[in-house]
């Protein structure tokens, strides 16, 4: 790598990171507060002032932190690994640039339409519910700034190959690249269905839509969309941590490896949220459910990589008993300290997982806020929790300030309070879910049955835990306020991982990119093509369009 841990940013190009970073923290307050607000008016003691609608703030929740959070900053941390890692040219800086400002404006068109009450469709917009087309030509924008982002990101890696022939790329802009065409490809299905489906649809000039082909649509991308958020928490745990620790990257060609087992079945796999779906043959359901579990072969590698750096780091630095290694682990740094936690987080969670796309346990808790629960341990716990633990040194890093002891210890609280917070909301959630309770739903007595009595709790749980989170969703707006703008001036290194002086070569076939990208969209052929032409033959009559509230 040609990276200098300790060299700061120009800063035009810390200010086109910072400005991604800007629009992150902003989501995770305005996110967080509607978040808040949701759990009160479940539990049944709190009532939305003004008139507000509640499905309005559950898509504000659902949309500004499933997607503008995480989008942006995922984006703008890419930006920087491969700023760091190959460089960046003027060009590039400014086209980069642009896709910034086209997502900008797709953000500020959706978030106007879902305030306003004309968009009350949650972040999956299911059709037939229908909202103004200007919510899902916002939705195209972003998609097309993050595509123009997306080839910003090949463009600086070709140059950089290009200069330095016969040379292996940066192990993390050989990642970024990777998530990033998992990204286009999968948003392919997505964008199709918002231009062909549901603009037109919503404009009037077509009367109808198809609802299975937009769902199917829809999750070609949403479960992609997952590993989007993941593979850049993955990015950390490989390449960055290690230096954190102290210690060096375990094995640079096993990384490569789970990214490309990443890129080629975390796509092909859409129908496992689509289990009780009916107009899909079973048979197409049974092997992309078997193409989901594939899946667990890159995490597996992933676990044992980061646990084997954790020893072999410890073992050097003389720690000989069984577990002394574990625990001379730098506990009270913070970047260290929350991604390690989101790291826990995902074992429950990779087995909520395995539950979801299981055919018989799904039907169980299909639609149920066992999902929600689920959900909440995946992005909100391991994906949030390791992004922050990146924020506390990539903000300073872009800013020239320092991570100090104190604000350091602050984020150590922080960290403590949002997993506290979110055990509680996400394990009553889960138990709920297994009880019946169903997701996406405004607070209901629902006449008083036997059933719902045993929620009750449950959802008042929900809100204790959600409070909770929702004051480390302040401190940590505080924090990032901090070290973007008052926390002395200094170095804070940027922490990238060395290779072992003896490591092995990596095989040059791990970078053979029409190979990878050649099966990725061979299984995605496999798995999608004759399905999609038994929805499209086999369809019922289009729906007419469900406006929010209904009938007005």
């Amino acid at each position: 790598m040609i990276a200098n841990n300790r060299l700061l940013f120009p800063k035009k190009e810390a200010r086109l990171y910072m400005a991604f970073m800007y629009v992150t923290f902003i989501s995770l307050f305005v996110g967080g507060l509607m978040g808040l607000l949701q759990t009160l008016v479940r539990s049944g003691k709190y009532t939305l002032p003004f008139n507000i609608d509640y499905y309005t703030i559950l898509t504000v929740h659902g949309v500004i932190l499933g997607l503008v959070l995480t989008t942006y900053f995922i984006i703008g941390f890419q930006f920087s690994l491969m700023g760091k890692t190959v460089g960046i040219s003027d060009k590039q800086l400014k086209v980069a640039w642009l896709s910034f400002w086209v997502m900008i404006v797709g953000t500020i068109m959706t978030a106007v339409t879902i305030l306003v009450g004309e968009a009350s469709v949650l972040y999956t917009f299911y059709a037939p519910l229908r909202a103004h087309p200007a919510f899902y030509i916002g939705l195209a924008l972003v998609i097309i700034g993050s595509w123009i982002a997306a080839f910003v990101n090949f463009r600086q890696l070709y140059v950089w190959k290009k200069a330095h022939k016969g040379q292996k790329s940066p192990l993390l802009a050989f990642m970024v690249t990777i998530n990033m065409l998992m990204w286009f490809i999968a948003s392919l299905g997505v964008a199709s269905s918002v231009l062909i489906q549901f603009i037109p649809w919503s404009l009037g000039y077509a009367e109808t839509i198809n609802v299975l082909m937009s769902r199917t649509l829809f999750w070609y991308f949403g479960h992609p969309l997952v590993y989007f958020w993941l593979l850049p928490a993955y990015m950390a745990w490989y390449a960055l941590i290690p230096r954190i620790i102290g210690g060096k990257l375990f094995s640079d060609s096993l990384a490569r490896m789970s990214f490309i087992l990443l890129l080629m079945f975390s796509i092909p796999v859409g129908f496992h949220h689509q289990l009780t779906e009916p107009g899909i043959n079973p048979t197409w359901k049974f092997i992309q459910v078997v193409l989901t579990f594939m899946v667990v072969i890159p995490t597996l590698m992933t676990a044992f990589s980061i646990f084997a750096t954790f020893e072999t780091t410890g073992r050097k630095k003389g720690y000989t008993s069984l577990f002394g290694w574990f625990k001379k682990l730098p506990w009270k740094d913070v970047r260290f300290l929350a991604p390690f936690i989101g790291m826990v987080a995902f074992i429950p969670g990779g087995a909520g997982g395995i539950v979801n796309a299981s055919h018989q346990m799904n039907a169980l808790i299909h639609n149920t806020i066992w999902v929600t629960g689920h959900f909440h341990l995946t992005a909100a716990t391991t994906v949030i929790l390791t992004f922050f633990g990146i924020a506390y040194w990539l903000v300073p890093h872009l800013t020239g300030r320092r991570l100090t002891p104190k604000l350091n210890k602050l984020g150590i609280i922080q960290t403590f309070i949002w997993t506290i917070g979110m055990t509680i909301m996400s394990g009553a959630m889960h138990i709920q879910g297994l009880l019946g309770g169903p997701r996406r739903s405004n607070f209901s007595s629902y006449a008083g049955g036997e059933q719902v009595e045993t929620w009750v709790h449950y959802q008042l749980a929900q809100a204790i835990g959600g409070s909770i989170l929702f004051i480390a969703i302040l401190l940590m707006v505080y924090l990032f306020i901090q070290l973007a703008f008052f926390a002395p001036r200094g170095v804070e290194e940027y922490p990238i991982a060395e290779e072992e002086a003896d490591a092995e070569p990596t095989p040059k076939i791990l970078e053979n990119w029409y190979l990878w990208v050649g099966i990725t969209i061979a299984l995605i052929l496999f798995a999608y093509t004759i399905p999609v032409f038994d929805i499209l033959k086999h369809s019922p009559p289009g729906s007419a369009p469900f406006d929010w509230p209904i009938g007005r």
